[in-house]
């Protein structure tokens, strides 16, 4: 299965202290563990290396870098992808809605793809579904077994 990548989940991956951590870390490891395969553009890129670096700094950057990015499909935009996704947006008409955000779905829809590896309302918004593919209740429950066992 292939999953879009975004940069509300990789940064919720990468930023401990983010509300989604743990949510963006189960996923994660779901993928891994399932042989997904996670799809992204370069601007998703470039949007997440922006705010890795002005949220957390230069180290998140280094391990997006090195750790997430490799394991990645990427899109690499060109006049054309960069042109349907401004069409996109003049359509949509919202300024609450990026340009990343129209672009990705212009992938999501040109590959097919339904799920994505995110935490932005304006995926279900349009049609997509967020990436569930954890069990927080399991999580939680084993979390407090260890608790009880020190």
């Amino acid at each position: 299965m292939i999953v879009f990548g975004d940069t509300s989940g990789f940064f919720a991956l990468l930023a401990r202290d983010d509300y989604m951590h743990i949510r963006a870390k189960l996923n994660f490891a779901h993928f891994g563990a399932h042989d997904y395969r996670i799809l992204t553009t370069s601007y998703v890129l470039l949007e997440t290396t922006a705010l890795l670096l002005r949220r957390i700094g230069l180290e998140a950057v280094s391990d997006f870098q090195a750790k997430i990015v490799p394991l990645l499909e990427i899109v690499w935009v060109d006049a054309e992808w960069h042109s349907r996704a401004l069409q996109r947006l003049f359509t949509v008409g919202r300024k609450d809605v990026s340009l990343v955000d129209c672009l990705s779905f212009e992938v999501m829809e040109a590959r097919n793809l339904q799920t994505a590896f995110a935490f932005d309302k304006h995926f279900e918004d349009t049609g997509f579904t967020l990436a569930a593919f954890h069990d927080l209740d399991a999580f939680r429950s084993s979390r407090s077994d260890k608790g009880k066992k020190a």
